[in-house]
């Protein structure tokens, strides 16, 4: 394919129509943007994954093109909409192409300015948390104006790990709540978000009180991420209340998920599922589901995101009476987000002290914060093998 490319270019250039050809190539693919997002917003959704996964390269080459000829209507359609499907997917190559173009659309106050920036701010997954920040603070600003095009719920709930990643639930809430405010709709995604974010702030209460009707809400979208997303939110906030009704929602949720093509939710799903199945599901599958969730977030370097099953992990190994790897791993996981998302690996940090004493647990956690993102991901798989050996044989 790669010959019969080059052949094709040759002639058009010898031919003087390659500029035309590369314009003409560049909107095509700007002008799919209506059609691929009412795909994905239906039943089809897998299809619109695919979609952009063999498209790939011909979105590069057409986003490159427009950008270089300063087309920054087409190309930002482009880096818009290829920034959405990449984050599902956890394809994330796009979000440098939405920032490439936030300084060219700024000058000039390009209407999808603001949606630009929150496509941006997806440069967190790359651990660049305030410099997104800043971006989902300045599309906020300019949506306030009214003279920007808005973001859709889908799209805005996708920063919820970006204000999670800070360890400050209450700035999610709040985020939710501006986006409800501003205006009308039904904000399933956003209020879906909500429900997690009040969760992990600990006011369980008003959490459950926020989940009422969303499931419904969900499933009249007849959109598979809306609806796994809603399960999701459900297994997040009732695994203590209802453990066993959460590990059914969550273990639905997956199903959809991965039936549907969305990476980004199997990877949080599978962090939940793992604390659920050390109760109400085999133990070992936790070990399947941890081992999942953080090769997904490894493969794509989402670092933030990371620490969650690594903190769940280390929980889970100090459980298992695995203390010296337990205080290796929660040396690197423990951070802000995974302190505030999982707090057990609060009360295992508290009980690996207790058990192997300050100075010991001191020794193992800096030899874990010491090593890199690939050293503990390999040192965790391991472990995870070796406590998987010895589950099984005790259950045998």
């Amino acid at each position: 394919m790669e010959t019969i490319r080059q052949f094709a270019e040759e002639q058009l250039a010898a031919s003087g129509v390659a500029t035309e050809a590369r314009a003409a190539h560049a909107r095509y693919f700007a002008g799919r943007e209506a059609d691929v997002m009412a795909l994905w917003d239906s039943p089809r959704q897998r299809e619109a994954y695919v979609w952009f996964t063999v498209e790939l390269g011909n979105l590069r080459t057409a986003f490159r093109w427009a950008a270089d000829h300063h087309d920054l209507d087409t190309a930002t359609a482009i880096a818009v909409y290829a920034t959405f499907f990449g984050a599902f997917v956890e394809q994330y190559e796009p979000v440098a192409w939405a920032e490439e173009l936030i300084e060219p659309a700024r000058v000039i106050e390009h209407r999808r300015l603001a949606q630009l920036y929150v496509m941006a701010a997806q440069c967190y997954v790359a651990g660049r948390v305030d410099d997104a920040l800043g971006y989902s603070e300045a599309s906020q600003l300019l949506r306030e104006t009214g003279c920007f095009d808005e973001v859709s719920d889908a799209a805005d709930a996708l920063l919820g790990a970006l204000y999670a990643s800070k360890g400050s639930p209450e700035l999610t809430v709040e985020f939710c709540r501006k986006i409800i405010a501003r205006c009308s709709g039904p904000h399933t995604s956003i209020r879906l978000l909500l429900v997690m974010a009040l969760t992990v702030a600990a006011a369980h209460k008003e959490a459950k009180a926020a989940y009422d009707g969303l499931l419904s809400d969900a499933e009249a979208t007849r959109n598979p991420y809306v609806v796994s997303f809603a399960l999701l939110a459900y297994g997040f906030a009732y695994g203590d209340a209802n453990p066993v009704a959460a590990y059914e929602a969550s273990r639905r949720s997956l199903a959809i998920a991965q039936d549907s093509g969305n990476r980004n939710i199997v990877s949080v799903l599978a962090v939940i599922l793992s604390r659920l199945a050390t109760t109400q599901g085999d133990p070992v599958d936790a070990f399947d589901f941890l081992t999942l969730s953080i090769r997904n977030y490894h493969d794509t370097g989402n670092l933030p995101l990371l620490l969650g099953p690594l903190a769940v992990l280390a929980a889970f190994l100090d459980r298992l009476g695995h203390q010296e790897p337990a205080a290796t791993i929660s040396g690197f996981a423990a951070s802000p987000y995974s302190r505030t998302a999982f707090p057990e690996i609060n009360t295992a940090i508290t009980h690996l002290r207790a058990v192997l004493g300050d100075q010991t647990y001191e020794s193992f956690a800096h030899k874990g914060k010491a090593m890199t993102a690939a050293a503990m991901v390999t040192y965790a798989y391991d472990q995870i093998d070796q406590a998987r050996t010895k589950l099984n044989a005790v259950m045998q």
